[in-house]
Parts: structure tokens; C-alpha cells; sequence
């Protein structure tokens, strides 16, 4: 079996931290400098920064989902590999993402109820919440891709790569039934697109890319923005790589196959300065970094929106703070404390919640495969919920709240546990989601 420099067998690959670490924090950088906010008579204003005129040049990089989700498949292959069966592997998966998300839940069930009891009005109160909840869509998705992985690790094998090429068809055609007045088709571009890069991530780990050199991966880097660029100047694609208000069709919602050529086009670029990045995590002190914030990977992805709420709470709402135009002099100073600020509060609320993803689960999950597969699905159609709806209650009563959600993706949690009889698997479920609906009901 050939296998990429940088990944040895017990071993970090450096390169795939060094990515990550960049994913993340360059998803936390994009959402901390979006907000264009303003408060007035109980309506909290919101806008784009990225929407400014020439600014969506930046989403080619800074949208790194692709990239968020090549490093995932690298990993999750190379944890494939060791884990003693498929079993194992789906059950230790599942609950290691799952387990960072509880303590979220468990805050934002209660705090639409207490922003409201201090005084808070409705509207900015929905915003918050539905802020909270929507970077779910993320574990959502790569829930149903670890599901997929088995499978896709078979396929691999065998197919290698006419796989992602077949994947990335599916996601033309996709494109192009939904902009044929099928919209809706549009969303099983959030299993080819993703799966595609997902399987890119295994062709680094096997060699096939980590062994290209800086002018192969330029070339494809080359390849993979060139067709971005064609596509967005004649196709129906927008040019920016994430959505923007009152845009008619977004790149990212549902996923259009623009994103596998600009996954094509980042791990080209990132693929030739290899060795500057591998030197980079080898410096003391940022491997710990590394270390530290790998660790913490989807804690810190949960919280750093909480902990812009928090901010925006306190500045906009609370002492009448207003975003400074976007690119003005006033904003490029404003920015940095801006930041600082989102740190420090990020940092508090890690110092809280991380233990949940550090802490290590010593009990052995038992669950099959079959009932992994569904509690899967469970957990993924609960976040899924979650981040469309978000945490705030919609209409009076119980279903128009976050409640149906949250329970489906904890019953799916619970079920990814322990080995439940088929005879006895349903009547367990329901009783556990009429449980906690009631205890959910008599807190609000």
C-alpha cells in the first residue's frame, strides 16, 4: 500500500493538521468580519461585509469547507484503517462528534427564555438563536459522510479515482436539473459534492496527491481555479463562494459542484507549499498549537458563533455600537478589536464547554452496524432541523420550537450506544423522546 510522506503508521501527518488548524481558523475570521450590524427600536439590522462590491474574491479562499472536508476524509481513513471493524470505527465516530454538540443544545434550549425574561425584544433574540444553530448544517452532512464511509473506502479500493470524477458528474447534472426549475434536486449535491472531496482526502493519504510536485500541484491548482473562474463567467453560478443577501441562487445552500473545482483548486495550492507547511508545524511551540486546537476542533467550530453573539449582545444591543462601513478607515481599526474581543470571549467559553470534546469516553458502545446506521440518520435529520429552524420557538406549542429536533438527534445519540433488541428498539425511543419533550415543556 502506498501512503503519502507525513503519515506514518501511529503518527500525526503535519500537513493535515496544518490544514485543519488553517480551516478553522479561517472559518472563524469569515464569520467574525461578515457582521454589518445596527440596532434601533427593537430590530437588530444585519449585514455582509463579503457583499461589498469586489469583495467576493475573497470566498475563494476563504471559504475552506472544501478543504474542511479533504482533511476529514484523509483522517477518516487513516482511523478506518486501525480501528479492529467497521463497527467499531461508525460507533466511536458518531459519538465523538455528537458529544461536542450536547452542551450546545442544553445552553441554547434555555437561553431564548432567559434573553427574553431580561427584556430582550423577539427579533434580535431569533437572530441570535438562529445564528447559534446554523453552523449544524456542517455535522449534519458530515454525519450522513461518515455513514457513507465504509462503503466509500470499499469503493475507493476498487474504483480509485473514477470515483470523485463520478461523484463530481452527478453534481453537474445536479446543478443542472436545479437550475432547470428542479430547486429542490439541488440538495443531493450535499452528498456528491462533499463525498467528492471527502474522496480526495483518501488519494492524499494512498499518495497519489501528497506525492505531486510544487509545478504537478500548481498545475492542478491551476486547473481547479481556471474552471471556477470559467463556469462562474458563463454558467449560472454567482461569484461568490458563500451566500449573500438576497442573492437569487447561492453556491453553498445547497451546494452546487462549483465547489469540488474550487476544492481542486485550494489543495493544489496548499499540496505545493507542503513542505513550508510541514516545516511550519515542526517549529516548538506550533505543534502544540496544533495539538491543542486539533483537540478541540469541533468545540471551537460550535462556540466561536455563540461567542459572537455574546459580543454583538453586548456592544450593539447593549451600548448602541454600529458596524463601520465596510473598508473605511474606521473599520480596518475597529476590525482588530473586534477580533480581540470575539477571542478573548471564545476562550472563556471553551475554558467551559471543551472539556465535553477533550474528555475521552471510556465506555464501550455495543450498538451494530444496522443501528448505527439509523441513529446516524437520526442524529443528522435533528441537526439538520436544528440548523434550518434554529433554537428559538417559531409559533406557540411544542412543535414549532427547537424540541422535535433536539430529540430526534439525542435518541439518535443514545441509540449509537448500547445494543437494542429490534423487539424492544421503538417502544425504548418513544418513551425517551416523550421523556425529555416533557421535561423540555415544563422548563419553558
Amino acid at each position: 500500500m502506498q501512503t503519502s510522506q507525513g503519515v506514518a503508521s501511529g503518527g500525526r501527518d503535519r500537513f493535515l493538521d496544518v490544514v485543519r488548524a488553517g480551516a478553522i481558523l479561517a472559518v472563524i475570521a469569515q464569520h467574525w468580519i461578515m457582521p454589518v450590524l445596527s440596532y434601533s427600536d427593537g430590530h437588530l439590522a444585519t449585514g455582509n461585509a463579503l457583499a461589498t462590491p469586489g469583495w467576493w474574491v475573497v470566498t475563494w479562499l476563504s471559504q475552506v469547507m472544501p478543504l474542511v472536508f479533504f482533511a476529514g476524509g484523509a483522517a477518516n481513513l487513516i482511523s478506518f484503517r486501525r480501528a479492529d471493524s467497521a463497527r467499531q470505527w461508525l460507533a466511536g465516530r458518531i459519538r465523538r462528534l455528537m458529544v461536542p454538540v450536547l452542551p450546545l443544545v442544553a445552553v441554547w434550549l434555555v437561553m431564548p427564555d432567559f434573553l427574553l425574561g431580561l427584556g430582550v425584544p423577539p427579533q434580535p433574540v431569533q437572530v441570535a438563536s438562529a445564528i447559534a444553530a446554523q453552523l449544524l448544517w456542517f455535522l449534519a452532512v458530515y454525519v450522513l459522510v461518515v455513514l457513507l464511509t465504509p462503503v466509500m473506502v470499499a469503493a475507493h479500493r476498487r474504483w480509485g479515482l473514477k470515483v470523485p470524477l463520478v461523484m463530481a458528474v452527478a453534481g453537474v447534472l445536479v446543478d443542472v436539473a436545479r437550475f432547470n426549475d428542479l430547486g429542490y434536486v439541488g440538495y443531493l449535491n450535499a452528498v456528491f459534492v462533499w463525498v467528492a472531496v471527502h474522496q480526495l482526502g483518501f488519494h492524499y493519504v494512498e499518495g497519489r496527491l501528497g506525492a505531486l510536485t510544487r509545478r504537478a500541484a500548481l498545475t492542478l491548482s491551476a486547473a481547479g481555479f481556471g474552471t471556477t473562474a470559467l463556469m462562474v463567467a458563463f454558467g449560472p453560478y454567482p461569484a461568490s463562494m458563500i451566500g449573500m443577501p438576497g442573492a437569487p441562487v447561492s453556491n453553498m445552500s445547497p451546494p452546487t459542484v462549483l465547489l469540488a473545482f474550487l476544492a481542486v483548486g485550494q489543495i493544489g495550492l496548499l499540496l505545493a507549499f507542503r513542505p513550508q507547511l510541514n516545516a511550519l508545524a515542526a517549529r516548538p511551540g506550533v505543534g502544540g498549537a496544533l495539538g491543542w486546537l486539533g483537540a478541540r476542533f469541533m468545540s471551537v467550530y460550535l462556540w466561536h458563533m455563540p461567542a459572537l453573539v455574546v459580543v454583538a449582545g453586548v456592544t450593539v444591543y447593549g451600548l448602541g455600537y454600529q458596524t463601520p462601513p465596510p473598508g473605511t478607515v474606521f473599520w480596518l481599526v475597529m476590525a482588530p478589536a473586534w477580533f480581540a474581543v470575539c477571542g478573548l470571549t471564545l476562550l472563556g467559553l471553551l475554558r467551559l464547554f471543551a472539556q465535553f470534546e477533550t474528555r475521552r469516553d471510556a465506555s464501550e458502545a455495543t450498538a451494530g452496524v444496522p443501528q448505527l446506521v439509523v441513529a446516524g440518520l437520526m442524529i443528522s435529520g435533528g441537526l439538520l432541523g436544528l440548523a434550518a429552524h434554529g433554537f428559538a420557538p417559531l409559533s406557540d406549542g411544542i412543535a414549532g420550537g427547537p424540541l422535535p429536533w433536539v430529540v430526534l438527534a439525542t435518541a439518535g445519540f443514545l441509540l449509537a450506544g448500547k445494543q437494542i433488541p429490534a423487539t424492544v428498539l421503538g417502544t425504548r425511543l418513544l418513551g425517551r423522546a416523550v421523556a425529555v419533550t416533557e421535561r423540555a415543556a415544563l422548563r419553558r
